[in-house]
């Protein structure tokens, strides 16, 4: 049998569980990493879930559903989980300082060669690079929420970022079953510049009383065919990420479009953060 070529995701939250499980159900010798151990537990928990739904869809087969777990692997230690991979996906939450730290460490464990790529949603790819000893084989990989379900991959070219890697990014992207675009590394990249410039006035409308937070979802969706509202999204990627996205575009930008709304500083204050803590602008189970 042919060896499965092997690919680490560094960090096991919302993001991070959808891409190991893709690249699993895509062949790779997936091995996802975080330092919690009840992250770890929650993403095989969401991991089993989402293949059991997609058998009842049927979307996914049990021989599809078997290898995949199959090709799965849960560490706590970086150094193991990164260990000779040939490709290399961070998802740790939106701070540089974290993201530099996890890829400097996946750096020295990886093989050599090896594709860096963050999923970041809007920090700067050439800044993240930066201290890293092969500054062009690090590149963004931006998926979308949920993974298994979302087709695009926002492919990100930092300033030193080679046209190998941005090659090799594409090719892990379409094996994974998406569709990949490629961006220049500028703030918000494309996808969060304009998804957050609504989602931000979709709060500020809440704010102000306008409608209600399930009617200009509603608007969104039949008036303008997104398959999910502004609010409701900003729910399930996190109202904390919406946060740090938008205090991080409002600096590096200087638009009054990204400067984050009062009642958004405090729902974030208030623990309100969307599905992951049960409460954001709905009640999740």
């Amino acid at each position: 049998m042919t060896a499965r070529p092997a690919l680490a995701v560094l960090g096991a939250g919302t993001m991070g569980h959808g891409i190991a499980q893709v690249a699993a159900m895509a062949g790779y010798d997936t091995r996802l990493f975080d330092v919690m151990p009840d992250v770890l537990e929650t993403a095989r928990e969401r991991i089993e879930a989402n293949l059991r739904k997609g058998i009842q869809r049927g979307k996914v087969t049990p021989e599809a559903r078997d290898r995949a777990l199959d090709g799965l692997s849960y560490s706590r230690y970086l150094s193991e989980a990164a260990a000779g991979v040939g490709i290399a996906i961070e998802a740790v939450p939106e701070k540089l300082d974290l993201k530099q730290k996890v890829l400097a460490r996946c750096a020295e464990a990886a093989a050599d060669g090896a594709l860096l790529a963050t999923n970041t949603s809007s920090l700067s790819i050439t800044a993240l690079a930066e201290g890293l000893p092969s500054p062009d084989r690090v590149i963004g990989m931006h998926f979308f929420n949920p993974v298994h379900i979302m087709a695009l991959v926002e492919i990100v070219r930092g300033a030193e970022t080679s046209d190998e890697t941005v090659a090799t990014a594409r090719e892990v992207a379409e094996r994974l079953g998406k569709t990949p675009i490629v961006i220049a590394d500028s703030p918000g990249f494309a996808s969060s510049r304009l998804g957050l410039a609504l989602g931000l006035e979709a709060i500020r409308m809440v704010e102000e009383g306008v409608a209600s937070a399930e009617d200009i979802d509603t608007a969104m969706m039949l008036g303008y065919r997104h398959p999910m509202g502004p609010l409701k999204l900003g729910d399930l990627v996190g109202l904390d990420v919406r946060l740090d996205i938008a205090r991080y575009l409002h600096e590096a930008l200087g638009s009054p479009v990204f400067e984050p709304p009062a009642l958004l500083e405090r729902m974030v204050a208030a623990g309100r953060l969307g599905r992951k803590s049960g409460r954001g602008f709905y009640r999740w189970d």
